[in-house]
């Protein structure tokens, strides 16, 4: 039997409350030139977090850990987890 999990916060909840640890307590332990590139998949209603190069190993770690968990993702050095369309529009040019 597969769980489903539901979120129980709106995209806006999610985004800061990912965001607000990553800065006040993931940032400051890890390595941002190292680990530059690299998953963070983080708990917004416990802060636990877990460190992976991809984005369904960093997650499949946190629920292992939690099965419980809301995760919020980020990318280590990166505003965004993918990119998406033209890297530039002088590009396209």
């Amino acid at each position: 039997m597969t769980t489903v999990r539901q979120p129980r916060y709106s995209k806006e909840e999610f985004a800061r409350r990912g965001d607000e640890i990553y800065q006040s307590q993931v940032r400051q332990q890890i390595d941002e030139e190292i680990d530059r590139g690299r998953i963070v998949a983080i708990d917004i209603e416990t802060g636990e977090f877990e460190l992976a190069d991809d984005t369904m190993m960093a997650t499949r770690q946190l629920y292992e850990r939690l099965p419980d968990a809301q995760p919020w993702v980020v990318r280590i050095g990166y505003r965004a987890v993918r990119r998406f369309g033209a890297r530039s529009l002088k590009d396209a040019l």
